[in-house]
């Protein structure tokens, strides 16, 4: 039976990162211990705002598939410990940019770090981070393994970049908004999930199925959270219902409501998005936009279509509960919306 079959057709219970969690313990809490350390610094704030963060919570599934998809090949070392820490402190580093730019006030339940200790100083340690993680990645002795998270870095760079010229223009296409997700969310899913196959000299064929698997489950991943601003909660999202459209942001959902609508709808998603005018009642007037025209819905269809595809990816990689843990947390992906 295919991966895609044996997942899709489980009754009785919902699906869970649980099982991928539980295999990764070990390895996890090598990776938290490392990360602690490597946090340190003489600098006091340093310490502070990367602890802030780090200690909030998220489910650190980027590491895990590090360390998952290096096991699978049979990976013997301490090599995917730190690449999964460079891999956390990575998207760890974007989050204390993006909040900048986004202008966020809550991240993962909590006070963003911008609101704490102000953005000057969250750039900064962002920018600390990020250079822990190279000369982490450095230790492993791996040039294509820097090659590859390096690269991940600089496309990461590029979305936000292209998301600053998308950011409240209601012209953004849904090409564009693609590229601007691949980039900012799913190259780093990506490189995570190739990095392990790499270091483990799994076959030229393994290790891009592996990236296959990691893209589109990024892709999956914030098309997710893209429905969920609009049609979840505050303890699926970690910040308050409705941040993307207060923030302005054109997400997939609004891309295809504008494209649905009519001259009125039109006229209402550039006065609140472009023009940043939003009175009482404008969120719930969007999510009836959005419902409408099954923006969410077809949103849901596209994630769960991207899921689809990295569960294929999964099919030619050896078989057992690694590759099983990592099917079910696809469908956990796709499943945060009910």
């Amino acid at each position: 039976m295919s991966v895609v079959a044996s997942v899709s057709d489980k009754k009785g219970k919902d699906p869970s990162i649980q099982p991928l969690v539980d295999l990764m313990s070990e390895g996890m809490e090598a990776v938290n211990r490392l990360i602690l350390s490597k946090a340190g610094s003489n600098v006091e704030m340093i310490p502070e705002i990367a602890r802030h963060l780090i200690s909030s919570g998220g489910k650190r599934l980027r590491p895990m598939l590090t360390l998952a998809l290096a096991e699978m090949f049979g990976y013997r070392g301490e090599g995917h410990v730190t690449l999964a820490a460079s891999v956390e402190f990575m998207h760890t580093a974007t989050l204390l940019h993006d909040d900048v730019v986004d202008e966020s006030d809550m991240r993962r339940g909590k006070l963003a770090a911008r609101k704490l200790w102000g953005n000057q100083a969250s750039v900064l340690v962002g920018d600390y981070l990020l250079g822990q993680a190279f000369k982490m990645m450095v230790d492993v002795g791996s040039l294509e393994a820097l090659r590859i998270l390096s690269e991940a870095s600089a496309v990461i760079a590029e979305g936000e970049v292209l998301q600053l010229g998308a950011a409240q223009n209601v012209e953004t296409t849904e090409a564009q908004y693609m590229q601007v997700i691949e980039a900012k969310t799913a190259a780093l899913f990506a490189a995570a999930a190739e990095v392990g196959p790499v270091i483990s000299n799994a076959d030229a064929a393994m290790q891009q199925a592996a990236r296959r698997y990691g893209m589109d489950l990024g892709l999956a991943f914030q098309l997710v959270d893209d429905a969920l601003d609009y049609g979840g909660s505050s303890a699926d999202l970690g910040k308050d219902i409705g941040d993307d459209f207060r923030e302005g942001k054109i997400t997939l959902p609004v891309i295809l409501a504008i494209a649905r609508g009519s001259d009125a709808d039109r006229a209402f998603w550039k006065r609140c998005l472009e023009a940043h005018e939003i009175g009482d009642g404008d969120l719930d007037g969007a999510i009836e936009r959005l419902r409408q025209t099954d923006a969410l819905a077809d949103t849901i269809l596209r994630a769960r279509t991207f899921g689809q595809s990295a569960l294929r990816a999964l099919e030619p990689l050896p078989a057992g509960p690694i590759r099983d843990a990592l099917a079910e947390a696809v469908e956990f992906c796709i499943a945060r919306v009910h």
